[in-house]
């Protein structure tokens, strides 16, 4: 691998995946827009910077023209919500906000880079970042929870669409992590090197361990059609 994009470079498992990808020799390009503490870092690693909004079309453009075709990039950006209240009680402005990062970010940036990977040929990866929230639910999960779920959808459509091509996508779905969003968790260099596994392996969907039997059950009773208040009925003998 010889060049890598990472959004949200700035701290967490943005910077996690900045820090260790360059301990491989990559060539970085990091996105932020934050721009001192990404400044910082680039400066630290070597590496181009790029200050810009991840909700911006025109700027994922800007990011892709400098970055050119690199062989990995990382939609990493997001932002946490701070309404954590039933969903029709999230104010409009938060909907947008929040959307527009998360959701828009991944999508802004699979419109400016996958036709260049495509085109390019040769094996290319692209490493999106989710969240367990995109695949558990609970009362107050909100825009954030729902931001997630569009996310790993996307991830998955982009997945299906790319079949044939060189191109691989792998989601990161980690659960609590400690990094601005969050004061306790796992540590983002521990979930950025899972992450990075991950993708040279070219698996698709990273879990951790311990919430993949409940990913499962909400899947099983999704599909029986089960309502979320109710219990699951006992299996007859």
């Amino acid at each position: 691998m010889d060049v890598a994009v990472v959004t949200g470079a700035a701290s967490g498992i943005g910077a996690a995946l900045a820090r260790q990808l360059a301990e491989g020799g990559v060539r970085l390009v990091l996105a932020d827009r934050d721009a001192e503490p990404l400044g910082v870092l680039a400066g630290n690693l070597s590496a181009e910077s790029v200050v810009m909004d991840v909700a911006d079309p025109a700027d994922n453009e800007r990011l892709a023209a400098v970055a050119g075709v690199p062989d990995l990039v990382c939609l990493n950006a997001g932002v946490s919500s701070t309404q954590a209240v039933p969903v029709w009680q999230t104010t409009p402005q938060e909907w947008r906000r929040v959307m527009d990062v998360n959701l828009g970010g991944v999508v802004n940036g699979l419109r400016a880079f996958v036709p260049r990977l495509v085109a390019a040929g040769g094996s290319r990866r692209i490493l999106i970042t989710a969240s367990l929230a995109g695949l558990a639910t609970w009362p107050g999960g909100g825009a954030y929870a729902a931001s997630k779920h569009a996310v790993v959808a996307v991830a998955e459509q982009a997945a299906l669409s790319l079949a044939g091509t060189g191109v691989s996508v792998s989601v990161l779905c980690p659960a609590l992590v400690r990094t601005g969003m969050s004061t306790v968790g796992q540590d983002p260099a521990v979930v950025a090197a899972a992450a990075l596994r991950a993708v040279a392996q070219g698996r698709f969907l990273l879990v951790p361990d311990e919430w993949t039997d409940a990913v499962r059950a909400r899947g099983e009773r999704l599909a029986a059609g089960l309502h979320p208040q109710l219990p699951v009925p006992a299996s007859p003998d």
